[in-house]
């Protein structure tokens, strides 16, 4: 998937909650690897700090859980997992943002505004 660094951050702001949702659906992971999953979603460089408040808004609204893990060979991490709360989330979430997603491109295409009454 191509990626990119150069997304205006007003972009993601939406959508990037349920993409971390998405990144920990099939596997636990830590903040780290959570980032690179991102990135290899096509989402770019996300820094921890956008990403931890995202982590921690998620943790508290019961969407993920959180444990330390001792590290292998260094410090312990905090490893995130998915809530059966947080599947449904992001299942709901992501069918709502599709469709935002296809009115909006709908709304910018060349032609749209043709057919507009304004």
């Amino acid at each position: 998937m191509e990626t990119t660094d150069s997304w205006p951050p007003q972009w993601l702001r939406g959508p990037l909650p349920l993409c971390v949702l998405r990144a920990v659906e099939r596997e636990a992971a830590h903040g780290y690897a959570i980032a690179t999953r991102l990135e290899e979603m096509g989402l770019g460089t996300v820094g921890g700090g956008t990403l931890y408040p995202i982590l921690n808004r998620l943790q508290r609204d019961g969407f993920l859980t959180a444990e330390w893990m001792a590290g292998e060979g260094g410090p312990g991490r905090k490893v995130y997992a998915l809530t059966e709360g947080g599947a449904v989330e992001l299942a709901e979430q992501s069918e709502n943002w599709r469709r935002f997603a296809t009115m909006t491109g709908q709304a910018l295409a060349p032609d749209a505004a043709k057919g507009s009454t304004l």
